[in-house]
C-alpha cells in the first residue's frame, strides 16, 4: 500500500524505523481496521485519532518508536497496559510470533469492546488475550513477562507491573503529568530498575489503582 511505504522511508529517514522486524510488521497489521469506520481514510495520517471510549489510537511513528525501543523478539511474552484499539498487539505478535504470549489490558469497556471487533476483523482474535479490567494490577496469573508496555501516561511504573517483569526485561512507559516522557526501564535485579528517558511525549492519563488519582 502506497501510504504505507511512504511511511515506512519516511521514519526510516527520521531514524524511528531502525530493523527489519519492525519494518515487516508496520507493513502486515493494517492500521485501517483499527480505526472507527468514518475515520479510515485518515487511517495512515500520521496524527492520533479518536476511538469509543473518550480515548485516542496514537500516530503511527509513535507505535513504530514503541517497537524500536521493546525490541520484542520471537516467542517472549508481552503485556500492554491500555490496549486501546488493539493494534499495538497485532503488532507485537507480528514478530513474536506464538500463541498465548501477547496480552493486553483495558480498563474502559467501550474502548475494550471496539479493540475485540477490530483484533476479530484483523485475524488476530485467536492469537492475542484481551482482558477487560485495571491493567495496573498487572495479569499475575500470567507472570513473568519478559516486556511490558504501558500506553498511557502514569505517575511512575507500576509497582505489580516491576514485580511482573522478568529480572533483564523491559518495561516502557509515559512518566508524568503535564510534563511527559517515555521512559525506558530495565530490571538490572528484584530492586532496581535502570530508567532512561526517550523523548517527551503527550498522553492521556493512566486508570486504574495505580494510576493518576483525580
Amino acid at each position: 500500500m502506497e501510504e504505507v511505504e511512504r511511511l515506512i522511508e519516511e521514519y526510516k529517514s527520521l531514524g524511528y524505523l531502525k530493523s527489519k522486524k519492525v519494518e515487516k510488521a508496520f507493513r502486515k497489521v493494517k492500521r485501517e481496521f483499527f480505526v472507527p469506520e468514518e475515520l479510515k481514510e485518515q487511517a495512515y495520517v500520521d496524527t492520533p485519532l479518536p476511538i469509543p471510549g473518550g480515548v485516542t489510537i496514537s500516530a503511527p511513528h509513535m507505535h513504530v518508536i514503541c517497537l524500536e525501543e521493546l525490541d520484542l523478539k520471537r516467542g517472549e511474552k508481552f503485556l500492554e497496559v491500555g490496549a486501546g484499539s488493539g493494534i499495538f498487539l497485532a503488532y507485537a505478535y507480528e514478530i513474536i510470533k506464538k500463541k498465548n504470549r501477547v496480552f493486553g489490558i483495558e480498563i474502559n469497556e467501550e474502548t475494550y469492546n471496539f479493540a475485540l471487533r477490530n483484533l476479530k476483523k484483523a485475524g488476530y482474535a485467536n492469537k492475542v488475550k484481551l482482558i477487560l479490567g485495571d491493567g495496573t494490577l498487572g495479569l499475575p496469573e500470567e507472570a513473568p513477562f519478559d516486556k511490558i508496555l504501558v500506553s498511557a501516561a502514569a505517575p511512575d511504573f507500576p509497582k505489580p507491573l516491576v514485580e511482573q517483569l522478568k529480572v533483564g526485561g523491559t518495561i516502557l512507559a509515559i512518566i508524568g503529568y503535564h510534563e511527559q516522557y517515555l521512559v525506558k526501564g530495565i530490571k538490572r535485579n528484584e530492586n532496581e530498575i535502570e530508567r532512561k528517558a526517550i523523548l517527551p511525549v503527550v498522553f492521556l492519563p493512566l486508570k486504574g489503582r495505580y494510576g493518576w488519582k483525580f
